[in-house]
């Protein structure tokens, strides 16, 4: 078993030995959790915890080490912890309970999570996420968590794309928010006992490293302007995804990149960062100069049925078009999984239809999701029970009644399975800097199945990062105020950035070069790649950054409230992020889950893997400011699985 709470050794390329336990898969963590060091309880309150972001995976952790006693403080950007984006999460989470009764294991979660990242995971990571699957469940109705029951009382259950059971727990359309209802009860509570301080409407700006390990943050007051320095003994970060670099994404309108990408560039490993995951079943985009994307949830699929026209530019309601006219492409192309394929799949099929012409909607971009069927078959009153807020939703946004016409999606941006590289113990290259929940690259691989977003931050939240930061909490690191040096020249380094987005004082908002970034990035680095279209991307950011340095307008003032500088600030490190993803898609030639390079593929259209030379987590260095990042390879090794090519057919 790889040495705890030290330095990690190299695995002979560069990074950091991932430090997976020794043994059988299924007894890893329970080896780790028996031999990890612990800190008494008398010590714990001389500890201290930063913990960045307040969705689930940063709500459960800092509630969680704090009630173990630790000091912990908590920063969000948002103006209360329960704004934070894992409340639009809708469909459920996945666990492995087998309440249904139809032979669901720990095992058949793990081969599906491993699967459906088309093998591009680590063995051990995932299982231990499957493992810990049915203690999130506890936790949460321990919680109030008001998940739907069948009649019996028993919680119900339903399928997402890519299985083949009902393992998914749900609070109809609401689960993201249930649960984080439950984190952040538990969060309060720890805040009322004294054990954690939450600081709203502050922005970390830059981490610092005291003799090499994470010490502190750099943050902004959002109200009042002030630039803040913060120090711990370690430092979590769970402040989400990156899919706003597409400009147009389902993520809230606040979600960035910034303090992931603060934490690369003072020298945290960035891992598979081109593999995004493009979300099968959104509201279509109506025009130009929209800035958001709507989510409707992947469950709706459960009983929707997809199709579209067989007839290119058809003009007939669809209520008028029958069904030897109706193409149902994914239950044609994938018979086994028919209308719950993976969101890969599903989104890529869609995407082929509108490119062949049979697409619908104003834009051509739409394909019809159908409820027709299941009305006729359950009742409007069980298709309410289980969708209703999700079909109200989509009613005030377009103005259909779903129960009466079909809703119209289309893929979108939504989910970055890439991120920051972490070990097992969820510690990044830097030592005492960890990151969790969709901050950090590790179960997912290169597709996310539907539903395991909320399983992975709350496992990592609730019950495991609280016993690794424990681990390293077991040696004494030495005592560091915010009055070091180093947390000084930090400070000065974000000002003087600050200070130079305004100083350009040029004539083009920061939106009209996010919205510019976002086109390159949507049509050369989303649901399909090829070599020449991304080498034309990375020149066409390095265009626009080049122009954004010279051109931003940014209201003047960095200590005082100036929301364009926030957005300028963020939009400047979207930038840097878009072009490193494009790096990371051009040298991966293959194609895997999202990740589709044009000419990798199988002859029926399928991604074509390359288990040779790309079986490898990809983390790159920052390569500094006019410098190329630096590529390192984490082999995957697949000892309990067997490598095959991926088929729901």
């Amino acid at each position: 078993m790889s040495e705890m709470n030290g330095a990690a050794s190299t695995n002979g390329n560069g990074l950091p030995d991932a430090r997976i336990p020794d043994g059988p898969l299924s007894q890893k963590w329970r080896t780790w959790l028996d031999a990890h060091h612990l800190v008494g309880p008398r010590n714990r309150p001389g500890r201290s915890v930063i913990v960045v972001g307040t969705g689930l995976a940063g709500a459960s952790a800092a509630a969680t080490l704090a009630e173990q006693g630790y000091k912990v403080k908590s920063f969000c950007f948002q103006d209360s912890p329960r704004r934070a984006h894992s409340i639009a999460a809708q469909g459920g989470i996945n666990a492995a309970k087998d309440y249904a009764n139809e032979g669901d294991s720990i095992q058949r979660l793990f081969y599906d999570t491993i699967k459906g990242g088309d093998f591009r995971s680590r063995e051990a990571n995932v299982w231990r996420l499957a493992e810990l699957s049915a203690n999130i469940i506890d936790q949460a109705v321990a919680q109030g968590v008001p998940f739907n029951r069948e009649y019996g009382g028993s919680l119900a259950t339903r399928s997402f794309g890519g299985v083949l059971v009902q393992r998914t727990f749900y609070a109809r359309g609401q689960t993201g928010q249930q649960l984080l209802l439950g984190a952040y009860s538990a969060l309060e509570w720890q805040v009322k006992a004294g054990n954690v301080e939450v600081f709203s409407k502050h922005e970390m700006l830059d981490l610092v490293k005291v003799d090499g390990r994470a010490r502190g943050i750099i943050v902004r007051d959002l109200e009042t302007g002030e630039i803040e320095r913060f120090a711990a003994d370690a430092v979590i970060l769970a402040t989400g995804g990156y899919t706003n670099v597409y400009y147009l994404s389902t993520n809230a309108m606040g979600s960035n990149v910034t303090a992931t990408w603060r934490a690369h560039r003072r020298g945290a490993l960035f891992a598979n960062p081109c593999f995004t995951q493009i979300h099968p079943t959104c509201i279509p985009q109506s025009g130009d100069y929209q800035s958001k994307l709507t989510l409707m949830s992947e469950s709706l699929r459960n009983d929707g049925r997809i199709w579209v026209p067989r007839k290119p530019n058809e003009e007939r309601p669809p209520a008028e078009i029958p069904d030897a006219e109706r193409f149902y492409f994914l239950e044609e192309r994938y018979p086994a999984f028919g209308n719950l394929a993976p969101r890969d799949i599903a989104s890529r099929a869609a995407k082929h239809v509108c490119d062949d012409g049979l697409g619908v909607g104003g834009t051509g971009r739409g394909v019809y999701l159908d409820f027709r069927e299941a009305i006729a078959e359950q009742g409007r009153d069980a298709i309410e029970g289980k969708y209703g807020n999700l079909f109200d939703m989509y009613a005030k946004i377009t103005g259909d009644n779903p129960y009466e016409t079909p809703m119209m999606i289309y893929p979108a941006p939504h989910y970055a399975m890439g991120g920051l590289w972490v070990d097992y113990e969820l510690q990044t290259t830097i030592e005492g800097l960890f990151a969790i929940g969709e901050a950090n690259f590790s179960d997912h691989g290169a597709n996310r199945l539907g539903a395991s977003a909320l399983m992975q931050a709350l496992a990592d939240g609730y019950f495991i990062v609280p016993h690794t930061v424990t681990d390293y909490m077991t040696v004494d690191h030495g005592e560091v105020s915010t009055e070091d040096a180093e947390f000084g020249r930090v400070q000065d380094e974000v000002e003087e950035r600050l200070q130079a987005l305004v100083d350009v004082d040029g004539t083009i908002v920061p939106q009209e070069f996010h919205r510019e970034m976002g086109m390159v990035m949507l049509d050369k680095c989303g649901m399909s790649r090829d070599a020449e279209g991304l080498k034309e991307a990375i020149a066409e950011i390095r265009r626009i950054k080049a122009d954004f340095w010279e051109n931003v307008r940014v209201d003047p003032g960095i200590e005082e409230l100036n929301q364009s500088l926030e957005y300028a600030n963020r939009v400047s490190d979207f930038l840097e992020l878009g072009e490193l993803m494009c790096f990371d898609a051009l040298r991966r030639e293959e194609s895997c889950g999202g990740h589709f390079r044009e000419e990798h593929q199988t002859e029926d259209g399928e991604a074509l893997r390359d288990d040779e030379d790309f079986a490898s987590v990809t983390a790159w260095g920052w390569g500094g400011e006019d410098g190329e990042p630096v590529p390192y390879d984490e082999h995957l090794e697949f000892e309990n699985v067997e490598l095959a090519t991926r088929s729901y057919k």
